[in-house]
């Protein structure tokens, strides 16, 4: 049982995305979707590092930020922040849907 640095740190980056837009751009909406949604990811980081099996919070929140972030990248075009949330996001279901496969036992 090994700590999921990985999406530790994604949910770091998500956190500081949120208090960067704040930052930048004044945005409270902006802060409280990172804080949140980074909150959800450390929970869901914290919880694949007890149980390798249990990533349905990490992948439900990896998800949803891909989808919704990519929404706002076709319609803007603006790679910061949309598209590199996507791109982060996208990267994080890869790695937690490939992670998933690798650990399958094999029926043989």
């Amino acid at each position: 049982m090994g700590v999921d640095w990985t999406g530790f740190g994604y949910a770091l980056f998500v956190s500081a995305g949120g208090v960067l837009g704040f930052v930048k751009a004044g945005s409270i909406t902006s802060l409280l979707a990172g804080l949140l949604f980074g909150l959800t990811a450390a929970v869901g980081a914290y919880l694949a590092s007890q149980n390798p099996r249990n990533v349905c919070l990490s992948l439900c929140t990896a998800g949803t930020l891909a989808v919704v972030m990519g929404l706002r990248f076709l319609s803007s075009w603006k790679f910061i922040p949309a598209g590199l949330m996507t791109l982060a996001s996208g990267l994080m279901v890869a790695k937690i849907f490939f992670g998933r496969l690798k650990s399958r036992p094999n029926k043989s």
